[in-house]
């Protein structure tokens, strides 16, 4: 049952994410195309909050694709069980979660 539900959290997040991919390829293809550098696009999104939100849940739900995504990797790989796989899911979305929160914060200035 935790493995269905896994596969659905799984395919929830990666629908989730598709539009984030796109509105962020979109605007950064028209941003450079407008022959804007990446210091005076990184200048136009610090401060806002738009960006900051955006950004926070792409950040949230990749952490959640990626940590499960692993879980599975790691399973099939060693065959790891339990609480143990359950301990390296979490922390792999911890990690995940620091570290695209600190890059957010960084760029956004929030």
């Amino acid at each position: 049952m935790l493995d269905l539900r896994l596969y659905l959290a799984q395919r929830l997040s990666a629908m989730v994410m598709v539009p984030f991919v796109f509105v962020h390829l979109g605007v950064m293809i028209y941003a450079i195309q407008g022959g804007l550098s990446a210091s005076e696009i990184l200048g136009r999104t610090q401060g806002s909050l738009f960006w900051f939100l955006f950004y926070g849940m792409f950040v949230v739900a990749s952490s959640l694709h990626a940590a499960i995504g692993l879980r599975v990797i790691v399973h099939e790989v060693t065959g790891l069980r339990g609480l143990l796989l359950a301990a390296l899911t979490w922390g792999g979305f911890v990690v995940f979660f620091f570290l695209g929160a600190r890059a957010v914060t960084a760029v956004t200035m929030i």
